[in-house]
């Protein structure tokens, strides 16, 4: 069978094998790994995390964390239920912890166990800087995004091996084999990544609105970020939209944000 024909094959089937539907767009998404398997190596893997760092318990800090957590997780419950995806939630183990750590990150995993590093507090600064990075990485998870990576992932490397048993000729597998590298990770899994974290903007901006935080703090806080932790990688060859933006993306998303709530009865917003 040509290569091509083994690529189509490929793809076919990973179609035909798996999917979702993203409950933000509505559409179909790629799922070759189901929830009910990874949700409960992720919970595993949170654990295993938490007892190799310093966790940060019974702060002011801490509970903040856990607080904004609370109000990001409810607010996705209630747009979930208005949109008819009752029940959506019905696997996630909520977790909320504060990690000390210097590192200017904050993570969710699939299945809702969420953790924000100190050093990035200092750049939420407020409780909505906060709902900021949370909303944000919370969509990760409600999307599936992880889910979708894998998937992406295995079939990046159903096609790497479909082209080496393929093609007979060494030099020519070598090639294949430098081309498709590069290629498919700068003209496929790349701006995969980018379509994903622009999505989670997209959500988590929402979800911050819904939960009572003002969503104009998004593109504020992202001046902040980019002032910390500026990027000198081109947007091309990055996992993340460049921070320029972002901001202007989730500037021009502040007025949807604020309609969104508005649904909800969310007319006023803390900051």
């Amino acid at each position: 069978m040509k290569l091509k024909s083994v690529v189509k094959l490929l793809v076919f089937v990973s179609m035909c094998c798996g999917c979702a539907t993203n409950p933000f767009t509505g559409k179909q998404t790629m799922a070759l790994v189901s929830n009910d398997q990874l949700f409960p190596v992720s919970f595993q893997q949170y654990n295993d995390f938490l007892k190799e760092h310093k966790v940060v318990e019974g702060t002011e800090d801490a509970k903040r964390i856990e607080q904004v957590g609370k109000r990001i997780a409810k607010a996705a419950e209630r747009y979930l239920n208005a949109n008819g995806y009752i029940g959506y939630l019905k696997d996630y183990k909520w977790e909320y912890h504060l990690v000390d750590d210097k590192t200017v990150n904050a993570w969710c995993m699939p299945g809702g166990k969420i953790v924000f590093y100190t050093g990035i507090l200092p750049v939420a600064k407020t409780d909505a800087g906060i709902a900021a990075i949370m909303g944000h990485e919370v969509a990760h998870a409600l999307a599936n995004h992880g889910q979708q990576r894998m998937s992406a992932a295995y079939i990046q490397q159903g096609i790497a091996l479909a082209g080496n048993v393929a093609i007979t000729d060494e030099q020519s597998r070598d090639l294949f084999n430098e081309y498709y590298g590069v290629g498919s990770n700068v003209g496929a899994m790349l701006p995969f990544s980018r379509s994903h974290e622009a999505e989670a903007d997209r959500i988590g901006i929402v979800l911050m609105a819904i939960a009572g935080y003002d969503p104009a703090v998004a593109p504020e806080l992202w001046k902040r970020m980019e002032t910390v932790s500026p990027s000198s990688t081109p947007e091309i060859l990055s996992t993340h939209p460049a921070t320029s933006s972002r901001i202007s993306n989730l500037t021009a998303l502040v007025p949807n944000a604020r309609a969104e709530a508005k649904k909800f009865g969310v007319t006023s917003f803390s900051n």
